[in-house]
């Protein structure tokens, strides 16, 4: 008996971390657990269930406002499955959560995904396309009074310019280099985004913004409602950025546009605005399974016309142009969609 509290006490330590090591395993346990039955599952019926994550994008712009929308589209179609939405800065900022695994699906403009894969991002090839969804237009905002009639015209200006993780600066930082300006040095940038730019513009704090988005944008549409506003025209733009372009770059999927009269009632003239426009994809990862990827995009298919009512650019969403995911390829879900609508 003398002998067997020494020998307890020398074994201690290593009793210790064994019992460390099972509670280890067994957090490592739950953790793979949750994971699994986090993921969508296929129920009896074929439809999918659990959980999922779509990253959109800021308060007021067109990405938030498509996604609150489609989440009511699947809410009707795929009603086991449980959707959650999540704000974000935009493009970039949705690409790096998909493939960080914060995220299942996401919205990103063709060029922000080109970027990524011109810089060699992390797992870039791991990246692919449900649905080409609708065309965001480059706007460039000014007061009606401004003396600003063309981009060049920016210099040593206050310009916002999206926040720093969005397309919308992506874009802006081309057009600007287009037109001879450096975003650095030449005007001083303000890394707002579409929630706070117009309210700073009405107040005198910037002379211009950048915004991307699909048509109307809500709360361009409302500050025109306020205060007298113009969107400088972009075109001029073009050729620059094309001769700019390295093989399958960002400016390769930047296109002549026209933002038709009637786009915005409030801001006066009868002309179309001639400006670049560039595609929304709807993306996910080659990981997704292939039965939830082909549920959502027929959701995103079959909400067309109830999501065009209140996002007019969704209007464009079709089987005809929905397949045209460049610089993606189809997630085999979503080929899988398109086949069977198709026979």
């Amino acid at each position: 008996m003398a002998s067997g509290g020494p020998v307890w006490r020398r074994l201690a330590p290593r009793s210790t971390r064994g019992r460390r090591l099972l509670v280890a395993t067994g957090v490592a346990l739950a953790l793979a657990l949750i994971a699994v039955l986090a993921r969508p599952l296929v129920e009896g019926d074929g439809k999918p269930s659990g959980r999922v994550t779509l990253s959109t994008g800021v308060a007021k712009g067109v990405y938030a406002r498509y996604g609150d929308l489609l989440h009511g589209q699947l809410a009707n179609d795929v009603p086991g499955l449980d959707v959650e939405l999540r704000g974000s800065e935009g493009s970039v900022e949705n690409i790096e959560r998909l493939l960080a695994g914060e995220a299942d699906f996401a919205i990103a403009t063709a060029d922000s995904i080109a970027d990524y894969q011109q810089r060699g991002g992390e797992g870039a090839e791991r990246l692919r396309a449900c649905a080409r969804l609708y065309d965001d237009y480059m706007h460039l905002v000014v007061p009606d009074g401004s003396p600003v009639r063309r981009t060049a015209d920016l210099a040593g200006l206050r310009v916002g310019v999206g926040e720093d993780q969005s397309g919308v600066q992506l874009v802006t930082r081309e057009l600007l280099a287009a037109a001879g300006l450096d975003m650095e040095r030449d005007l001083t940038a303000v890394r707002k985004g579409i929630d706070n730019m117009p309210t700073m513009l009405e107040a005198g704090r910037l002379d211009a913004f950048f915004w991307s988005g699909g048509l109307p944008t809500s709360a361009v549409e409302q500050l025109a409602a306020r205060t007298k506003i113009r969107i400088v025209p972009l075109d001029d733009l073009l050729p620059a950025l094309t001769g700019r372009d390295e093989a399958g770059g960002a400016t390769a999927h930047y296109r002549a546009a026209v933002m038709p009269p009637d786009a915005y009632e409030e801001i006066p003239g009868s002309e179309g605005i001639d400006t670049l426009a560039v595609a929304n994809l709807l993306i996910t990862t080659e990981d997704a399974d292939d039965r939830l990827v082909e549920e959502i995009t027929r959701s995103v298919i079959n909400g067309r016309d109830s999501i065009a009512d209140v996002v007019h650019a969704a209007q464009r969403v079709d089987l005809r142009t929905a397949i045209y995911t460049q610089p993606l390829d189809l997630h085999p879900g979503a080929r899988d969609y398109y086949r069977s609508v198709k026979s």
